[in-house]
């Protein structure tokens, strides 16, 4: 086993949820990723959908549970030593399938922590010569900058504690189809025609603010000046258009606390019947549009879905699918952007 060390590092991650063009819905998920040598351990490995069990859905109990056991102070889950490092972010079952390592003491000490042996694992047992990470790892970290970073979630605010969204605008019917959207995504949404007078407690446990295009600016800089005066920062969306999976996208980009230099989806624009994409890592990637006509009714058009090579990339949109108002949203299982068609 190598000798050398890679540094460990946690940053907070997600698992992008929305309104998919055929109908469907994906649970969002905000939880703590592991940062291997600077980059999420995730990307990795490959485009895999997968959340770390250090979520922030999960009762306490069980997080901070999770945690002890990345510190070898509990019995590992899973037969011969093996730890989940990630797993289904819409059940968790591990028949669904899990990433799984060996975790272990190393050194002449036992100071280091040793992650080796990954594997791909639908029951108890892992099958390394079938289902072995053999690229990635083994991974030696200091003792001290590993417990350091792991005991730290023991202390402070579990991740995405504010996942809640207050809506809005002057189209009610709307709002309550957004806010509905949302919550079956797993984002709580509260519907109001302004911020006055509400204390300062309960503006905290909002993350984002989301305005309809009909709020006048005036409105929206009395909510601001609400939230500024509570001493609270929050994420302003300006919303694009009546549509509700457009505007979901929209949310879920702001709700997006990992860092920006830890993103795998990092640009999108719009015009010219094209779209420009740049990702950091191989990963699946869906472009959908969505479009008003003239009496304002809904046209969606899933017009590209497939893995991405790092770099940045040119695709051609259909025509039909981007005439008019028009509005691109690209989105990989871990982040989401949101570009109105240029002209």
């Amino acid at each position: 086993m190598s000798a050398e060390y890679a540094t460990f590092g946690l940053a907070p991650a997600m698992r992008a949820g929305g309104v998919l063009a055929n109908g469907d819905y994906q649970v969002h998920r905000d939880f703590v990723d592991f940062i291997v040598d600077g980059r999420p351990l995730l990307f990795q490995l490959s485009d895999l959908d997968a959340v770390s069990p250090l979520a922030s859905d999960i009762p306490p109990a069980i997080f901070t549970e999770h945690v002890r056991s990345l510190l070898l102070e509990a019995d590992p889950p899973l037969p011969g030593g093996r730890y989940v490092i990630y797993g289904c972010p819409e059940c968790a079952d591990l028949a669904c399938g899990a990433v799984t390592a060996i975790i272990e003491r190393g050194g002449d000490e036992g100071e280091d922590y040793i992650w080796r042996d990954f594997a791909w694992q639908t029951d108890e047992h892992a099958d390394l010569e079938l289902n072995g990470y053999h690229g990635i790892g083994p991974f030696r970290f200091r003792g001290a900058e590993y417990r350091e970073a792991l005991a730290a979630l023991l202390e402070g605010e579990s991740p995405g504690t504010r996942r809640r969204v207050l809506l809005i605008g002057a189209r009610v019917a709307l709002l309550a189809k957004l806010a509905a959207a949302l919550r079956t995504i797993g984002i709580g949404a509260d519907i109001a025609h302004d911020a006055d007078g509400v204390p300062a407690d309960e503006l905290r446990a909002y993350g984002a603010v989301a305005f309809g295009r009909a709020v006048t600016q005036e409105e929206r800089t009395a909510v601001r000046r609400s939230f500024e005066q509570a001493g609270v920062e929050v994420v302003y969306v300006e919303g694009l258009a009546p549509i509700v999976p457009l505007l979901v996208a929209q949310i879920e980009h702001a709700l997006d606390r990992s860092p920006a230099e830890q993103r795998r989806l990092t640009r999108l624009v719009a015009a010219d019947g094209e779209a420009g994409v740049e990702v950091t890592s191989p990963c699946r990637v869906r472009l959908t549009t969505y479009r008003l006509d003239r009496l304002y009714r809904t046209h969606t058009h899933e017009v590209f879905d497939g893995v991405l090579e790092p770099g940045r990339h040119r695709i051609a949109l259909d025509a039909k699918a981007v005439k008019g108002e028009s509005f691109v949203v690209a989105r990989t299982a871990g982040s989401v952007l949101v570009e109105a068609m240029a002209r």
